[in-house]
């Protein structure tokens, strides 16, 4: 497992750059995060692009997850953030993005058929992953199989408080369910790279990296990987001191 622990100001960059490192050149397929964590990185990815530094025009890009019952148009999914925030500024077509349904009428077979496009595309080169306040790992929570795919599953009241900031800090409107990957489902991606900021996440990667591999804490499970890469910035790295 590769380390670096760098100051906020050079998380982005960093984070860009360890991903670049490891993608390959020709028709990359990219496994991509939602959340706060990635933005900065996105953002950085987009701003190459726009220099001419990097064209990622070619590139496949699967999104770990979806919430269920939001539609793909509603800002709040997170087909409308892979589109706007990683798709759009890269010039990705949008036949090359592929994100869960959420609001399909059979949810278990939107996730059997993700599993299955997955497959299809022979697999992700690099995955990029953040951890939750609790450990999750996508939304695979805490008690997890560390053997599950994508599957639907119930959100804790942990990670729908800490996404109510998404969804105007009304917890309330917290989609309760979500399609997500599944921690073996993650596994197979060849390279994943496992970003972390802010104190809130201190412990939790503590856990994750020092703990025993154990589904109470479902981002341990990166520790049976061959190759993974954490960047993480002084505050979440803080527990690790």
């Amino acid at each position: 497992m590769n380390v670096t622990v760098v100051d906020d100001d050079m998380f982005a960059t960093t984070a860009a750059a360890a991903l670049l490192e490891r993608l390959p050149s020709a028709a990359p397929t990219l496994g991509v995060a939602t959340g706060g964590t990635p933005m900065r990185v996105y953002a950085e990815l987009a701003s190459r692009s726009r220099h001419g530094e990097l064209d990622l025009s070619g590139a496949t890009v699967l999104a770990l997850d979806e919430y269920v019952g939001l539609d793909e148009r509603d800002p709040r999914s997170y087909t409308a953030y892979v589109r706007s925030r990683v798709a759009d500024p890269l010039g990705i077509p949008v036949a090359n993005v592929h994100v869960p349904q959420g609001n399909g009428a059979d949810p278990a077979a939107v996730a059997q058929a993700f599993e299955q496009r997955i497959a299809e595309t022979g697999g992700v080169d690099v995955q990029i992953a953040g951890i939750g306040s609790n450990g999750h790992l996508a939304f695979n929570e805490p008690g997890s199989p560390l053997d599950s795919t994508t599957r639907v599953v119930d959100l804790s009241d942990q990670t729908r408080h800490d996404n109510a900031r998404f969804f105007g800090g009304r917890v309330d409107d917290v989609p309760r369910r979500a399609i997500t990957q599944g921690l073996a489902t993650i596994g197979r991606a060849r390279c994943i790279l496992l970003l972390a900021a802010g104190r809130a996440k201190a412990d939790a990667l503590a856990a994750a990296l020092r703990g025993p591999v154990d589904a109470s804490v479902p981002a341990s499970v990166l520790q049976q990987h061959s190759d993974v890469t954490v960047i993480a910035d002084r505050a979440a790295w803080s527990r690790m001191a």
